[in-house]
C-alpha cells in the first residue's frame, strides 16, 4: 500500500475514533502532501511522499530544540509526540553499526581516500538509504573513516 493511501485510512480511522492528536498531525502531513503535489502538478510517488515525511520530522526536531531551550517542556513534548507518529510511517532507521558498515563498503566500492570525496559518499548513502539514516551521524562516522589516522 502506498504511504499516502495508509496515512489516508489512518486518517479516518483516526477520525471515527476520536483520536484528536493523531488527526490533527495526519491532517498536517496530508497538507504536506498536497502542497507538494500543488509544487509537482503530479500524483506523489511513494519516495517523494518518504521525503514529505522525512522534511516533517526535521521540522518539528527543530522546534524541540528550541523549544528545549527556551525551557518550554510542554511544546517540546508535544512535537516529540508527533515525531513519533510520524516515525511510524517511515522505515526503520539503520543503527550506528549498520551505518559503519553501510559507509565503509561504500567507501571502499567508491575508492575514496580522504575529506574531498566525503560527499559523494554521503550522497550515495542518502540514496540507497533514504530516509533511513541520521545525518549528522553518518556524517561524523564517514569523516572519521576518511581521516588520517
Amino acid at each position: 500500500m502506498r504511504i499516502t493511501d495508509q496515512i489516508e485510512k489512518d486518517f479516518i480511522l483516526a477520525y471515527k475514533n476520536k483520536e484528536n492528536e493523531k488527526v490533527a498531525v495526519l491532517r498536517l502531513i496530508k497538507a504536506a502532501f498536497k502542497n507538494r503535489q500543488v509544487e509537482l502538478k503530479r500524483e506523489l510517488s511513494d519516495a517523494e511522499a518518504l521525503d514529505v515525511l522525512i522534511r516533517e520530522v526535521k521540522q518539528r526536531q527543530e522546534s524541540v530544540r528550541q523549544y528545549s531551550q527556551a525551557g518550554r517542556e510542554d511544546l517540546s513534548s508535544k512535537e516529540s509526540a508527533e515525531i513519533e507518529m510520524i516515525n511510524a510511517y517511515l522505515p526503520a532507521k539503520l543503527t550506528t553499526e549498520e551505518m559503519k558498515e553501510v559507509a565503509l563498503e561504500t567507501i571502499n566500492r567508491l575508492q575514496v581516500r580522504d575529506l574531498k570525496g566525503m560527499g559523494q559518499v554521503m550522497k550515495v548513502i542518502g540514496q540507497k538509504y533514504p530516509g533511513r539514516t541520521d545525518g549528522r551521524e553518518l556524517s561524523v562516522i564517514v569523516r572519521g573513516l576518511l581521516s588520517p589516522q
